[in-house]
């Protein structure tokens, strides 16, 4: 078999927290990203789910939060950003 370099830039800190993953698996770089690469080969594309427009859990949750707060009558609503930022006791910045 006939090898060739691969050479990619990433994040530092995004390569060291894979690189620490990798180790804690008994992997190393090279090892991994082949496991990638003939994955992708294997699934004839991205071996795993690409989604757009599904929230995390933490912003599931501010989601939530938001819709409960908006459907909640006793929580004071402001119109403009005038009244809000009263209400906040925040000045105008004018």
């Amino acid at each position: 078999m006939a090898t060739t370099n691969l050479n990619i830039r990433t994040d530092m800190e995004i390569k060291n927290q894979a690189d620490r993953i990798f180790s804690e698996l008994g992997l190393n770089m090279d090892t991994a990203i082949n496991m990638f690469l003939r994955a992708t080969i294997r699934e004839n594309g991205i071996p795993f789910p690409l989604r757009l427009g599904i929230p995390n859990e933490t912003t599931a949750a501010v989601i939530e939060e938001g819709r409960r707060i908006a459907a909640d009558n006793s929580v004071r609503g402001y119109t403009n950003m005038d009244n809000l930022k009263a209400g906040l006791e925040v000045c105008s910045m004018r």
